[in-house]
């Protein structure tokens, strides 16, 4: 029903552009356009209405056509239609989580693994778990790689290294120094007879030159776009973009974090300067996980079946490292499952909430339970970039300031160049790590994927780094926040009526 509602809308709006291009021909434009406008904004917010959304997310988009009459009504036909998504991804939906519990189901968690949490911890990954499709491992290896200095020479290395196949799934790829000397090494490897597949973002990757992704086929290495764009049909694609970092060999050793493949997450943009980022090695059993997102995902792009035992058998170690689980979200699930699981951080913290994203764009849930945890006495932090790399997201997201500071909230703004990582830490035992920011975007409409750390080594490094990186930032002083221009307030309230698309 829903879908034929927007079939006719679509045509009256059609219609509509003909009117008023036939009325700005005959010269009664002022009129012809006003009306234009008020008949598209009342069919777009009717259909908005009728496809019961939260409330707060209708309220934003009707607020952007009240204050973009004209820029709303092609943001919505871009970014906002809910009926695209949900029919596109529904059968990889489906598909995956047939996949994962095949893969995944037969994993055992003994009782004296178990009993290591608390009840709260428990109820945190069992709700995991059921989101995820993803069983917490105790018996894998995980080390924090901190910023491109640490991860690149790590990846490169394991590349040298590996004997059967490579596996990458990255949201943007740069042909530059770093870039060509991977592309080098998946050359001299494929060559080799390593199976080599990599799955890149159409959007993220779209300055990538065909020269770079020829030279790839050219020697034999499989290469594909994730969803790709053609502009007929640019609004149902440009939105739901492929936002993961995934890299997997042999598959015995995993990566995943926040480092696309560029010379600037190296530090050497000049804007930037240091690129403050982490990334995570994974080595044991739940890179059988990664493995499981990289190949579901490569199916759904080339619809190659490869949920075979020669890429599911990771090296079984039989240590206890701590809690590890992968966690993956995005349009094809139906609970929008990382944002649920950072919610049930940190409504579950006792004493220590610590958040780093680049971009803080929160939802109504997120929001209230980060407030209400600083009232209730738990240390919330937030760390963030001082220097943008976005201006509309860096002002929508300090437009959250005041009333995170008012509730006792810390806001440390990172110094020392660009602060890209994705890292919340609760209570100094339990971990979130991965691609997912803390935005309306990573939680509705990327595909994202983060590993969830539970007294892990990996997790004691992620707050010795947090500790370090906030000598290196400045806390914003609520006071002095205050005194911030008028032009500046009245831009960040501007945009951050754009949170719909932040």
């Amino acid at each position: 029903m829903l879908k034929w509602i927007q079939v006719v809308i679509f045509l009256v709006i059609v219609s509509a552009i003909f009117y008023l291009s036939y009325n700005i021909w005959e010269g009664r434009i002022v009129a012809t356009f006003s009306i234009f406008v008020s008949v598209s904004a009342v069919l777009i917010g009717f259909l908005i209405f009728i496809e019961n959304r939260n409330p707060s997310e209708t309220l934003n988009w009707l607020l952007v056509f009240a204050v973009f009459p004209v820029l709303g009504f092609f943001f919505y036909v871009l970014f906002g239609r809910n009926y695209k998504k949900k029919k596109r991804f529904k059968e990889k939906q489906a598909i995956d989580e047939v996949a994962f519990n095949r893969v995944e189901g037969q994993r055992v968690i003994s009782d004296y693994e178990l009993n290591q949490m608390g009840d709260h911890q428990k109820m945190l990954f069992r709700l995991a778990q059921h989101l995820g499709n993803s069983p917490i491992s105790f018996n894998t290896e995980t080390k924090v790689l901190t910023n491109g200095r640490e991860t690149f020479p790590a990846i490169i290395k394991a590349l040298k290294e590996a004997k059967n196949h490579i596996h990458l799934e990255y949201y943007i790829v740069r042909d530059d120094e770093v870039g060509n000397e991977i592309k080098d090494i998946l050359i001299q490897k494929a060559k080799e007879g390593v199976e080599v597949r990599f799955l890149y973002d159409a959007v993220g990757c779209w300055k990538l030159s065909d020269s770079y992704k020829e030279d790839l086929k050219r020697a034999g290495v499989q290469i594909e776009a994730f969803s790709p764009v053609k502009l007929p049909y640019i609004g149902n694609r440009i939105n739901f973009r492929n936002h993961r970092k995934i890299v997997v060999i042999d598959g015995k050793v995993g990566f995943v974090g926040g480092l696309n493949i560029g010379d600037e997450y190296l530090g050497k943009n000049k804007y930037f300067g240091d690129w403050r980022d982490t990334h995570l090695y994974v080595r044991g059993e739940a890179v059988r996980s990664l493995q499981t997102i990289f190949l579901q995902d490569w199916k759904y792009e080339t619809g190659e079946h490869l949920l075979k035992p020669e890429y599911l058998s990771p090296e079984i170690l039989d240590d206890h490292f701590g809690g590890v689980q992968m966690i993956t979200s995005g349009p094809d699930n139906q609970w929008e499952t990382i944002k649920k699981l950072y919610f049930s951080m940190i409504i579950s913290a006792k004493k220590s909430i610590w958040i780093a994203s680049p971009y803080f764009i929160p939802d109504e849930d997120i929001l209230t339970a980060m407030k209400v945890a600083s009232l209730s006495g738990v240390d919330v932090r937030l760390l963030m970039p001082k220097r943008p790399d976005k201006r509309i997201v860096f002002h929508a997201s300090r437009s959250y300031f005041p009333e995170l500071m008012e509730a006792g909230i810390r806001i440390f703004e990172y110094e020392q160049g660009f602060m890209h990582s994705k890292v919340v830490i609760v209570d100094h035992e339990l971990a979130s790590i991965g691609t997912s920011n803390m935005d309306m975007r990573s939680f509705h409409l990327n595909f994202e994927v983060n590993a969830f750390l539970f007294r892990t080594e990996s997790t004691n490094k992620l707050v010795a780094d947090f500790k370090e990186d906030f000598l290196k930032s400045k806390e914003i002083d609520p006071k002095e926040f205050k005194n911030r221009s008028i032009f500046i307030r009245v831009m960040e309230s501007l945009f951050r009526l754009l949170s719909p698309l932040l």
